[in-house]
């Protein structure tokens, strides 16, 4: 992480974005790591989104959920960065405005693992009109279900699947990777019309402690006024 915190800082961002799962199941997890996070620089700031694993891992009842949710939240704010949970924050630069909306987590699960607390229309409400929007929401599913072709979102960022931290890769021929049998979209960059989401491949691991072909990811997006 040490060595992340540096790579990020050199490449002096204006923003950090942060699209959850913080800790795999307690919030006492993350505590450790705090005065490393702290370290992440950014011109005007960082802000974070929770994940599934934020509200704790599995299926738990709506109390034990919400206990994680403040105890993630805390942490993230010991850590210097500012939760959006189902808010959201307009960006200013150079005269330009830019809306970012963060969600809470909305995971699809016929199984009913994820939590589904992510409401983009209460995270608007109040939203000043602007040229652009971005969105930060922690399952792509979000995307798929409620904002693809639906809400006013030009770039959606999120993580979630790791990218099922193994695959194979041949540059520009071929991709493979495990989640494919999971998610439509599962890493890297897809876009629909106007509306573009990217899927950052994350940095850690579930279950299986490592990655095989499918490296951790730090992702650096350029802005741009067309």
């Amino acid at each position: 992480l040490e060595e992340a915190v540096k790579l990020i800082n050199d490449l002096n961002p204006d923003y950090i974005f942060f699209t959850g799962d913080l800790v795999n199941e307690e919030p006492e997890e993350a505590a450790p790591w705090i005065h490393v996070f702290k370290k992440l620089k950014a011109k005007n700031g960082k802000c974070a989104i929770l994940g599934n694993h934020d509200y704790r891992w599995g299926k738990t009842d709506p109390e034990l959920e919400a206990k994680n949710r403040i105890g993630v939240k805390t942490i993230l704010e010991e850590m210097d960065f500012t939760p959006l949970l189902n808010e959201h924050r307009v960006l200013e630069k150079n005269g330009e405005r830019i809306g970012l909306v963060g969600v809470e987590n909305w995971g699809y699960s016929p199984e009913g693992w994820f939590p589904t607390y992510g409401d983009y229309k209460k995270s608007v409400e109040g939203m000043e009109e602007v040229p652009f929007n971005i969105l930060l929401t922690h399952d792509p599913t979000h995307w798929e279900h409620h904002i693809k072709g639906k809400e006013a979102v030009d770039l959606t960022l999120s993580g979630h699947t790791h990218g099922g931290q193994m695959g194979i890769t041949i540059p520009g021929l071929f991709e493979f990777s495990v989640a494919k049998f999971l998610y439509k979209r599962y890493a890297g960059s897809y876009s629909e019309g106007d509306q573009h989401l990217y899927i950052n491949r994350g940095m850690g691991f579930l279950i299986f402690p490592g990655r095989v072909g499918m490296p951790p990811e730090i992702t650096l997006h350029e802005i741009n006024k067309a």
